[in-house]
């Protein structure tokens, strides 16, 4: 799959013109989880947190997230791992895609 292709329908499709936030799951088995998500500029996803290790890979854009004792900044091509129930938000600081990974619990 190509993830610059999914990237481009995202930005086109109804929906994240709408809401400003689409997700995809691209990979779902009993061990792992991958999901692309695109999140226009200035939109946050709320307070969270997975009960599993994930990855947040940025594909384009600007993230900020904003951890319990620091704010990270991720740009295109940036990786963050976060531990297990690790609270974080992310938010957009310009319209962005990026890659959740999500391991096992």
């Amino acid at each position: 799959m190509d993830l610059n292709d999914l990237a481009a329908e995202f930005r086109a499709d109804d929906l994240y013109q709408r809401k400003g936030q689409i997700a995809r799951t691209l990979v779902h088995t009993p061990d792992l989880r991958v999901v692309i998500i695109a999140l226009a500029g200035d939109r946050t996803i709320a307070e969270h947190h997975a009960s599993a290790t994930v990855t947040i890979h940025c594909l384009s854009g600007r993230l900020r997230l904003q951890l319990p004792d620091r704010q990270v900044e991720l740009a295109a091509g940036n990786l963050l791992p976060l531990g297990r129930d690790l609270p974080h938000d992310v938010h957009a600081l310009e319209d962005s895609v990026f890659v959740l990974t999500l391991g096992t619990t």
